[in-house]
């Protein structure tokens, strides 16, 4: 299924993009008890550094999204990461995406934050090559926030 996932860039403000992260915070309140949207603010992800992605299934059914935005020198952020029930690939879609935007936008690692409680995610991660880090930012000191990074691969400049 995962071939006929297109990942793009698309405007976090549009229909398809606030009805994707809607759902998104219904699913992580019930999980975790926090909808996740006081952490992730639009115009963060409006920048040249940054983006925001939907996949759209061969219908072009709106399916899953994801966000990029800076953190510090080299790091970018993954934020809004959703896949809808039932749609198979999809996140490996969207993260592999974002993963590919950031090495060619320079960024050396991708972080994100995750709840421990969170399993499902957490196994995502951890099958996807990203490794535990020490708690950043605004989780720093918080038991329930699990954060972890990948190391990108270099994009060769032009010879």
């Amino acid at each position: 299924m995962a071939n006929e996932i297109q990942v793009a860039t698309e405007d976090p403000r549009a229909a398809d993009s606030v009805a994707l992260m809607a759902e998104l915070s219904t699913a992580l309140e019930a999980i975790t008890g926090d909808g996740g949207m006081a952490s992730f603010d639009v115009e963060d992800v409006l920048g040249p550094m940054a983006c925001f992605v939907i996949a759209r299934d061969v219908n072009g059914m709106a399916v899953g999204c994801g966000a990029l935005r800076p953190l510090e020198p080299g790091v970018a952020e993954i934020k809004r990461m959703y896949a809808r029930h039932g749609t198979s690939g999809v996140g490996s879609a969207v993260l592999r995406y974002l993963e590919e935007e950031a090495a060619a936008m320079g960024y050396q690692a991708v972080w994100l934050e995750t709840r421990l409680v969170n399993r499902r995610a957490v196994d995502f991660y951890e099958a996807r090559g990203y490794s535990r880090i020490s708690n950043y930012g605004k989780y720093i000191g918080n038991p329930l926030a699990v954060c972890f990074e990948k190391q990108l691969p270099s994009v060769l400049e032009p010879a």
